[in-house]
């Protein structure tokens, strides 16, 4: 986006959903069904890092279970319950906690049991060369040096 035209502050919610969930290949995109992202700091032009206000609506969730290489997450719950679930178990996450997941930590992702929506701030940097393992799925993903995600098939071939 043209410098020019960033604002210089927003309303988050202001901020336009993406047209697509995810850019996960088509086979997983009904996973991730009833998550929004508003992409804050790509409004802003942020390189290093990103920032999103996820909508999680009951029943979804917010990716498919993961870990990063190199890339540090921080999910912050701003309203509404949802559900950690780590290779250590599920840990209720309610408004005003946090949880953080260094780079070669715990796989994760938030499930929404509840009956109402649970909206995040999500945090995370923009290593280049991140891979992400996904323990349950025969999918992977590597972060090319333009920023995109790259996915294969665990054996290499792609989607």
């Amino acid at each position: 986006m043209d410098e020019s035209k960033r604002p210089v502050a927003l309303d988050a919610h202001d901020n336009a959903l993406p047209t697509s969930p995810s850019n996960y290949p088509a086979a997983f995109l009904g996973r991730v069904a009833g998550r929004g992202k508003r992409r804050l700091g790509d409004a802003f032009g942020l390189k290093n890092f990103g920032v999103n206000l996820t909508r999680l609506e009951p029943g979804a969730i917010s990716a498919l279970h993961h870990r990063h290489s190199k890339q540090e997450e921080f999910v912050y719950i701003v309203s509404g319950e949802a559900t950690l679930v780590t290779d250590a178990g599920e840990t209720r996450l309610a408004a005003g906690m946090c949880a953080g997941f260094p780079a070669g930590g715990s796989a994760h992702h938030l499930v929404n049991r509840s009956e109402r929506a649970v909206i995040y701030l999500e945090i995370g940097d923009r290593s280049t060369g991140d891979q992400v393992v996904y323990p349950d799925d025969d999918i992977a993903a590597v972060m090319g040096a333009d920023g995109k995600w790259r996915f294969t098939r665990k054996d290499g071939t792609p989607y």
